[in-house]
């Protein structure tokens, strides 16, 4: 996935972070639509904003910068660059949130009918990643249970074998 960014007309001092529909893009789970989220450095959204100080958004203090397709936030919900940095992807230009914490954040709007239904496509891709390992999982569980006796599960789901 290639962004340029080249049209802001502007160096971002630490790559930005990638969120949103593009994220969601990102990992196949849906398309994106026409604006592109980014959460950047506190510094980066100021000097974007004496850029484009007619472009600006507080949304119940998330303050971000909004120019062309570009939606550029310091914060959502008051969760910050250095939050969502964490196991993000690198890219040469830009950081990709991770997919835990792109499912924190659509949670965090789950309010909203869209953001739910994003939750639930994360959550479903996580796991059916998880269950590609299922086989391995089951058998090592059943190394780990060898030689104790008299097991009576109260409940047991899944595939039989």
């Amino acid at each position: 996935m290639n962004i340029d960014l080249s049209k802001l007309n502007y160096t971002f001092q630490k790559k930005p972070i990638l969120v949103g529909g593009k994220a969601m893009e990102y990992y196949d789970l849906r398309k994106a639509g026409s604006d592109i989220d980014f959460i950047a450095h506190e510094k980066d959204v100021v000097e974007l904003i004496l850029l484009y100080p007619e472009r600006v958004k507080d949304l119940w203090g998330d303050l971000g910068v909004c120019p062309f397709e570009f939606e550029i936030w310091r914060t959502i919900v008051f969760f910050d660059y250095n939050y969502f940095l964490r196991d993000a992807t690198e890219q040469e230009n830009y950081f990709i949130v991770s997919l835990e914490k792109l499912l924190f954040m659509k949670a965090l709007g789950m309010k909203k009918e869209k953001y739910l239904e994003d939750v639930k496509l994360i959550v479903e891709n996580i796991i059916n990643k998880k269950y590609e390992d299922l086989e391995k999982e089951m058998d090592h569980n059943t190394q780990l249970l060898e030689g104790i006796q008299n097991i009576s599960y109260i409940e047991k789901l899944g595939p039989t074998s």
